[in-house]
């Protein structure tokens, strides 16, 4: 039997800006009124406004002009793939990051699959706190030399970076761009029902760090490592205070990274401005002239720049829909049988929505400002918990960022790690069936709690 095989993700993104476009063809033009949430501060949908527009499909010209449209509404994403990428490879030509994987391949000999949980609890961390993601793009290269030094498969970076930042964000208890948002529309406290969260998040995370060990383990080659002598070099060589000095910087500049984001508001500008000036200064500090640092950052920038690019493609998708005034029509159409429903089955109604919902609208931040002022009245008359109705969004959403191909920051990453998407597909698809489970499992014992 023959596997199936897609085609390459731009194809990919170029057929799904096609498709939206005919839908604006097939599907009613419909649209909710909306209003301005002080709460959020964004603009949220008023509930039982959904109502006819006037039709407005989207023709094959503008289709394609959707695709540099989509690309200058991600150009913030873009710029912070262009910059961060740009800032590791003068990391890269420093020397360091080899140095420092030749030292950690020594000292873990024979314990590397140690490797992978560690990794995937950092990029868990990432997940559940900021909403990780496209940062990951830029670290990948980083990634791949770690783990084809430890003898493993290319795809157990990325599972270890995205897919466990993807674990983190929709099983998080914190994440101010998910769950954060959607208490706020919900009207529930920030951080309410952690504790609960927190217990599936420790057991999804170990779902997801079980299989990609299983993973690692089936497809390992023998490690890579050094011949004898020149490991031997590699042990009794002390560490270079120059190493020490630039690991150090780059560990601070994701401090202040993540300072700014909780405390200062930053966004994906303030990344790329803050990793533009880190690459400088490891630049100087690993002793790269000028031209060096230049021919660097120009190696970046054409490394990343499918990658980015790709961003801007699946943005497109979005704003297609947009044009064709049919994003509220699918939202619409998607949950209002979900009233009808009993509770339970309501609930996990909600989360199958919300997976589905997230093929077409690719921000969980956005889906949540879009969904949850419809939901919430909804769960209010049935009789389900408010804190429940925000589980179904987190985890129907959140999981589905695994899979989406609508996901530019998925189809970067998989570009950057040259794994097809039908690849990623094969290993991803039944520990997300696993992971949905869980997700069910939460709502459900959340209803039969009482959960608040």
């Amino acid at each position: 039997m023959r596997r199936i095989r897609f085609p390459h993700p731009l194809t990919l993104m170029v057929g799904f800006i096609a498709l939206a476009a005919l839908l604006s063809w097939v599907l009613p033009a419909g649209e909710y009124q909306r209003r301005e949430d002080p709460a959020t501060g964004r603009e949220v949908v008023v509930a039982g406004t959904f109502h006819r527009v006037e039709p407005a499909p989207v023709d094959p010209f503008q289709a394609l002009v959707a695709i540099p449209r989509g690309m200058a509404e991600a150009a913030d994403v873009v710029f912070v793939v262009f910059l961060v990428g740009a800032a590791f490879t003068v990391l890269d030509r420093t020397g360091v990051l080899r140095r420092g994987v030749d030292r950690l391949v020594v000292g873990m000999r024979g314990r590397t699959l140690a490797v992978i949980p560690v990794l995937c609890v950092l990029s868990a961390l990432g997940g559940v706190m900021i909403n990780m993601q496209e940062e990951f793009i830029a670290l990948i290269p980083a990634l791949l030399i770690l783990t084809r030094r430890m003898g493993f498969d290319p795809l157990v970076a990325v599972a270890s970076s995205l897919g466990a930042a993807a674990v983190g964000s929709s099983f998080s208890p914190i994440n101010p761009f998910q769950v954060g948002i959607a208490q706020k529309l919900a009207q529930l406290p920030l951080l309410s029902a952690a504790p609960y969260r927190v217990a599936f998040l420790v057991l999804a995370l170990a779902l997801w760090i079980f299989a990609v060990l299983r993973y690692a383990m089936r497809t390992r080659v023998p490690d890579q490592v050094l011949e004898d002598d020149a490991e031997a070099r590699i042990a009794s060589r002390p560490t270079r205070g120059r190493d020490v000095a630039i690991l150090g910087l780059v560990l601070a500049t994701f401090a202040v990274y993540v300072f700014g984001i909780l405390r200062l508001d930053w966004g994906f500008n303030e990344m790329a401005g803050l990793f533009f000036a880190m690459g400088i200064a490891v630049g100087l500090l690993g002793g790269l002239r000028v031209g060096g640092r230049v021919e660097a950052y120009i190696e970046g920038f054409r490394d990343m720049a499918f990658a980015g690019l790709l961003i801007g493609f699946a943005r497109a998708i979005y704003v297609v829909l947009q044009d064709g005034r049919i994003v509220d029509t699918i939202v619409h159409g998607l949950v209002t049988p979900i009233a009808g429903l009993p509770v339970a089955l309501s609930a996990l109604g909600m989360m199958a929505a919300h997976a589905l919902i997230h093929f077409p609208v690719p921000s969980v931040s956005g889906q949540a400002v879009l969904t949850m002022p419809v939901l919430v009245p909804v769960s209010d008359i049935l009789g389900l918990s408010r804190q429940v109705t925000v589980l179904a969004y987190q985890y129907g959403a959140g999981l589905t960022e695994l899979v989406a191909p609508t996901n530019g920051a998925l189809m970067a990453i998989l570009i950057a790690a040259d794994v097809r998407y039908e690849r990623w597909l094969r290993f991803v698809l039944p520990v997300l069936a696993a992971l949905f489970a869980l997700g069910a499992a939460a709502v459900l014992l959340g209803i039969a709690i009482g959960l608040r």
